[in-house]
């Protein structure tokens, strides 16, 4: 994938100054997915593994809203036609974007407005950090359509952002949680009006891409491993990777910019 000239067909692609924003983009539907548009964005974040010109991702929704998650004619209707192993094709496929999603050493940002809900909600969990506005209307919709809420890995990573029993209520009930409810749980890492979000995204993204990237990439990917691990594990684990990061240029950088009493300038080695 080269950055600059990428051209998806499913979503909205741009990049700029080490930052990349995908912005779903059928917004006459509130931007839902559909079959083709989840392998592009799956496929797109597993190439994203070898940019390394991308040093922040910001995943958006056009025209005032997110996502309105799968698409009823698109993706639901077929599904109810489908036998089993067409489901499971389905669901694996899906559940590789929330993957390929975490996989990503960028980080990604989640830039929500309006409607954000079913596999959009999953989106936005699945991304590193989530901004919001008062608008932003979140759900996990699944058992309202008959379905478990157990659905591109919603049942691991919603109890880590919000706590066990906030997550049980909004996957049993499937019901709306507000934006000030987000961001008192900790979901919305932060509100702002609709107006300063994509800016306010922005910038948080321009700050991760001025910052050391290989460090942060180790940090993304030590978010992920330490799921697994006990304590004893996960100290040996950071050890090694702050050991690792210790090797890096832009660490006797930032060690050049103290002694001098300059900002250090990282470049991601």
């Amino acid at each position: 994938m080269d950055p600059n000239t990428f051209s998806p067909t499913h979503f909205l692609w741009s990049f700029s100054d080490g930052v990349a924003t995908i912005t779903l983009n059928r917004p006459d539907k509130k931007n839902p997915l559909t079959f083709d548009s989840y392998a592009e964005l799956r496929d797109a974040f597993r190439a994203l593994v070898y940019v390394k010109e991308v040093k922040a991702i910001i995943l958006t929704g056009a025209e005032g809203n997110f996502s309105s998650g799968g698409d009823v004619h698109d993706i639901i209707g077929p599904l109810t036609e489908m036998d089993m192993p067409e489901l499971l094709d389905f669901t694996r496929m899906t559940g590789d974007l929330v993957k390929a999603i975490r996989d990503c050493p960028q980080p990604v940002i989640a830039a929500v407005n309006g409607i954000c809900v079913g596999a959009g909600a999953i989106l936005a969990m699945a991304s590193d950090l989530r901004i919001a506005t008062p608008e932003a209307k979140c759900a996990f919709l699944f058992n309202r359509v008959g379905l478990a809420g157990c659905d591109m890995g919603a049942c691991a990573i919603l109890p880590r952002i919000i706590g066990q029993g906030r997550a049980s209520e909004l996957l049993f009930f499937g019901r709306t949680m507000s934006a000030e409810e987000g961001e008192r749980w900790g979901f919305w890492n932060t509100l702002v009006s609709s107006d300063d979000l994509m800016s306010e995204a922005m910038k948080w993204a321009s700050r991760i891409a001025a910052g050391p990237n290989f460090a942060n990439a180790m940090t993304k990917n030590q978010l992920n491993a330490e799921w697994d691990m006990g304590i004893h594990q996960a100290i040996e684990a950071e050890a090694q990777a702050q050991a690792i990061c210790m090797q890096t240029e832009d660490f006797k950088r930032a060690y050049r910019a103290f002694i001098a009493k300059e900002k250090p300038v990282f470049e991601g080695n």
